[in-house]
């Protein structure tokens, strides 16, 4: 089911005690979704979280022009999840789909977050990578979205992310860079 993996990033942020590694083990179960397949759909009111093990999922939402809107990437190693829809349990703005064939430990985010206030360590990862991930990543990367040239967001991109530069198509990285597919071709044979 892959958890060794899942394990290994959650200790990257803090220890864990075996009390409460078999505690988390116990909400996951494995699960594939195709290529195309809904993690989680706008509308949606999401119950779940999942760590990526292998694929690649994108966060994406419709804006009024009808565009697409990539705000995320999830690739291997990281926990997916529309997490402000999931902690008001209200409706997610978002849909979670899978880019390529992935493969995921879900578990229910309400169960965890039970886990969260009875493990102290599970506690500490938890706000780490909510502080990472939530805090730290995101805030450099909305005000380049809102301050910087399309060139640098694209150059960013290319340091953040070199790993999927090869495993998307060019139109998901001009969505989550918010250019157009042609913009993005001008920029990429400029750098050339």
């Amino acid at each position: 089911m892959h958890t060794d993996q899942f394990f290994q990033m959650v200790r990257s942020y803090t220890d864990l005690s075996t009390e409460a590694e078999l505690a988390w083990l116990a909400l996951m179960k494995g699960k594939t979704y195709s290529k195309g397949e809904n993690f989680i759909r706008t509308g949606q009111i999401p119950q779940k979280v999942a760590f990526v093990t292998k694929g690649l999922f994108s966060q994406y939402y419709i804006a009024d022009n009808g565009e697409t809107v990539i705000k995320y990437f999830f690739p291997e190693g990281r926990i997916a999840g529309s997490i402000p829809a999931t902690l008001t349990k209200s409706e997610s703005h978002f849909t979670i789909t899978a880019l390529e064939e992935t493969i995921v430990l879900e578990y229910n985010y309400h169960e965890f977050k039970k886990l969260v206030s009875t493990h102290c360590d599970i506690a500490a990862f938890y706000v780490s990578y909510l502080e990472q991930h939530w805090v730290i990543d995101k805030e450099p990367y909305e005000i380049s979205l809102r301050s910087d040239s399309a060139k640098i967001r694209y150059d960013a991109f290319l340091m953040k992310y070199p790993q999927l530069v090869k495993r998307l198509k060019k139109h998901h990285i001009a969505a989550y860079l918010g250019i157009t597919p042609t913009q993005l071709s001008r920029i990429f044979f400029a750098n050339k």
